[in-house]
């Protein structure tokens, strides 16, 4: 979560309120303005409240609009119905909302089946608040299990987790947290993520695992964990080291099982110990929603499953946190009932052509040139072409934010910090009618910003609020 101080300016004026919001003061005969930053002395009325939360909010953008995100923003009436009547159910508490626990029960295995685990009962998974919390479950499992190897040198001897650089945020923050040390792949030329054979070199005796991403949010590629599975297993043969993989499928593992069903990523590799993948993204559910699991019992240390029973019942959980809602979770299993295998494949493989298409689609304007098509996940990332020096991509990112688009422009990590990239995200409910009214927008930019005598966007970390 954001990290927020509080106000410096205590006595700033109140929040200003419209008299036709609500009850007024018996004495003054206006509504009293509630203070920004303190509680207020008393309550408001309940509409009053609302409308005054409801207009702050009128400025935030359009969630339709915002290609940076992968979250799903776009379900089904029927979806919010059910999360709404499951909006007080605490997901923690087992035993009083066995139906819910069990759903999520049903989801889990559904995933190992999905996921080809070699024996899905024997597989063991759970629901978490999102990828970030079960990639930080799936690390601290491999830590521990390369803790118990080695109890006769830890804790003097120092962990690490190898990784591609191009990895998302939350391994940075496992690292930190678990004091790991992260042992980092640079990008090289046109290689955009992990190198196989780079990630077996920088393994040790110490290495808790390897992770390979299904999808890179830099770029929207896989990485290829088959032959990342393949140079480990030849590096145990050569030095006897047995280093597992995870990987973080946050959007890929729900997005390659419909529509590249012959790529062998998953479980179907032995390597493979553990997979997470946020149902918020596309397991098409609105946040916050993740799921981890672990092939079997045998790669999830009993000793970080706990058992409560102050709640009623005797239910293993493992989590970061402990109470969170039920919704998410039922809105996931509503989705998995809803579409089935060949529902998620129809609508994955519309975002991949929307994404596909509009890929030619600017590439055919001239003024760029791509560095993914959108042809794994439905995701791709483009640069200005050589030629182009009027402007930049941040000065592409300005303008059409003023159309309402929230299109990121961002450097790419150390060793190609030079290549600065425009990426689009293309989620269920970005359509091909708005695909054409984004072209429309962009088309109509470019004229301008070709007239321009140099990029004008100076403080390139403001050009856009979109920071991996």
């Amino acid at each position: 979560m954001p990290l927020h101080q509080g106000h410096d300016k205590p006595d700033e004026r109140p929040m200003s309120v419209n008299p036709f919001y609500g009850e007024t003061n018996p004495v003054s005969g206006m509504i009293d303005a509630p203070p920004k930053h303190r509680l207020p002395e008393g309550p408001l009325a309940p509409m009053t409240a609302y409308q005054i939360v409801h207009d702050e909010l009128m400025l935030d953008g359009n969630s339709r609009l915002n290609l940076a995100t992968f979250v799903t923003t776009w379900m089904e009436p029927q979806a919010g119905v059910l999360m709404g009547e499951c909006r007080d159910k605490n997901m923690i508490d087992k035993d009083e909302y066995p139906r819910t626990a069990e759903l999520e029960r049903r989801c889990v295995a559904m995933l190992a089946d999905l996921w080809n685990a070699p024996d899905p009962a024997a597989a063991v998974g759970c629901s978490t608040t999102g990828s970030s919390e079960a990639c930080m479950l799936a690390g601290m499992a491999l830590k521990r299990r390369w803790t118990q190897r080695n109890a006769d040198r830890y804790p003097g001897a120092r962990p690490n987790l190898v990784m591609g650089v191009n990895v998302q945020v939350c391994w940075d923050k496992f690292c930190n947290f678990w004091e790991v040390e992260p042992r980092l792949i640079p990008m090289e030329g046109d290689r955009f993520h992990l190198d196989p054979k780079a990630a077996a070199e920088l393994c040790d005796e110490n290495t808790i695992g390897v992770v390979g991403i299904l999808g890179s949010t830099f770029d929207g590629s896989y990485e290829p964990i088959a032959e990342l599975c393949a140079a480990l297993d030849e590096l145990q043969e050569r030095t006897g080291l047995d280093v597992p993989v995870h990987v973080d499928g946050a959007s890929g593992a729900m997005i390659a099982p419909f529509l590249d069903e012959d790529l062998v990523w998953d479980f179907r590799l032995p390597r493979v110990s553990s997979i997470n993948t946020s149902g918020h993204k596309f397991g098409l559910v609105y946040p916050g929603v993740g799921w981890a699991l672990w092939r079997s019992q045998a790669e999830l240390p009993e000793e970080l499953v706990f058992r409560v029973n102050y709640l009623g019942g005797d239910m293993p959980t493992f989590a970061l946190n402990f109470s969170r809602p039920g919704a998410q979770v039922v809105a996931q299993y509503y989705t998995f009932l809803r579409l089935g295998r060949e529902g998620y494949r129809a609508v994955q493989q519309t975002t991949r052509d929307v994404a596909r298409g509009l890929a030619d689609r600017i590439e055919a304007l001239g003024d760029f040139t791509l560095l993914t098509r959108g042809d794994e996940l439905p995701v791709f990332a483009f640069t200005t072409a050589p030629d182009v020096t009027a402007y930049d991509v941040f000065d592409v990112s300005r303008r059409m934010r003023e159309r309402g688009w929230l299109l990121p422009a961002y450097t790419f990590p150390e060793n190609r910090e030079d290549l600065s990239v425009l990426r689009v995200v293309c989620r269920n409910g970005f359509s091909t009618d708005l695909s054409d009214l984004f072209m429309e927008d962009l088309s109509s930019l470019l004229p301008e910003l070709r007239q321009q005598s140099g990029p004008l966007t100076r403080d390139k970390s403001g050009a856009t609020s979109f920071h991996h």
